[in-house]
């Protein structure tokens, strides 16, 4: 038990930083590599505002002054020449935005509760397996002393 209530807040604590630390390693490395630019719709966007995104073909330049095409999530409704912001990485192909530091600690925080969860299920399985079996020990030797008492308890009622 000692061990459990030592080793359970340590080992979530260093699962969920490691998580953590990993996450902001991810999220570093996407804000270098990731910018937002605005782009021009091509086309109407069908549709009206209660409708999910659509995507759409979009239109802007990059810092070479190369113009590029790609496909975004547009807003329904949203008229041809509008502009939209979008995310390009250093490819320049459309991307999602990076990750940032609320997704690295919510990571973080959700690994180190699953440890929590993992480590205290681990210890109440591996304590119902030791019950079950010392339990599984204990009847065997129950039924073994059994075996030696029963005919001079029961040989005592048939006279």
């Amino acid at each position: 038990m000692l061990v459990f209530l030592l080793g359970l807040p340590v080992a979530a604590l260093s699962a969920g930083l490691t998580a953590y630390e990993s996450s902001m390693r991810t999220v570093q490395t996407q804000s270098a590599q990731r910018q937002e630019v605005t782009a021009r719709l091509t086309s109407d966007v069908r549709g009206n505002a209660e409708e999910a995104k659509r995507q759409a073909q979009v239109r802007w330049t990059d810092g070479n002054g190369t113009v590029r095409t790609g496909t975004a999530w547009v807003e329904p409704g949203t008229p041809k020449g509008a502009t939209v912001r979008v995310w390009v990485d250093l490819d320049g192909t459309i991307t999602g935005p990076p990750m940032n530091a609320l997704n690295a600690r919510t990571t973080g925080w959700f690994v180190g509760g699953m440890t929590t969860i993992g480590v205290t299920a681990g210890f109440f399985a591996a304590r119902a397996g030791m019950r079950h079996v010392l339990d599984r020990r204990r009847y065997a030797q129950w039924e073994a002393e059994w075996d030696l008492v029963e005919p001079l308890w029961s040989a005592r009622f048939r006279r």
